[in-house]
């Protein structure tokens, strides 16, 4: 799967480009993923590998879901299902999304906490890593009772321990070392 990300990425940036050149990265971001998910659907991946299906007709069932596509969309749909690609348009579409999510200053985190977290816990927490981050977060929050308490962040490469679990296994590496 990497190596499909890898040769997705250059696709990404591309229609990015074309997305801020245009002032619509909104509308790209949106049809790229309906592209992504339509792709990634198992009856889809069976039409674009009939032989039979012609490559407008392939290009139509494909961009149905999406609505009207902006000029750049429907050129990297045509190209890519052209030259057999278009497996690759769920990791342009999530290559785009974290594209779309720097250039808007938003951070994805994952809080991975012992138990579920209150509304106003999470409004806390999330307004807390804005600070820090300075940009705006977008949290998925999920619950491991194997932390035993606290919570464990991730934001990119960045990893917050404060969890219990995190606590004793630090101390049990102090003890033994």
């Amino acid at each position: 799967m990497a190596e499909l990300t890898t040769v997705a990425r250059p696709y990404g940036e591309a229609v990015f480009r074309a997305a801020v050149e245009a002032g619509s990265v909104a509308a790209f971001g949106d049809a790229l993923f309906v592209l992504g998910a339509t792709a990634d659907d198992p009856q889809a991946a069976a039409l674009l590998g009939n032989p039979k299906v012609t490559v407008t007709e392939k290009v139509a069932v494909l961009s149905a879901p999406a609505g009207a596509l902006a000029m750049p969309v429907a050129n990297l749909l045509t190209m890519l299902i052209e030259s057999g690609k278009a497996s690759l348009l769920p990791f342009i579409a999530e290559h785009f999304a974290k594209l779309q999510r720097e250039h808007e200053g938003v951070v994805k985190a994952t809080i991975t906490s012992a138990m579920v977290l209150s509304d106003a816990d999470k409004v806390g927490l999330v307004e807390a890593l804005g600070r820090k981050y300075g940009k705006r977060v977008e949290a998925v929050v999920v619950v491991d009772a194997e932390l035993i308490g606290g919570a464990r962040v991730q934001i990119g490469d960045d990893v917050i321990h404060a969890s219990v679990r995190d606590t004793l296994d630090q101390m049990k590496q102090a003890l033994t070392a």
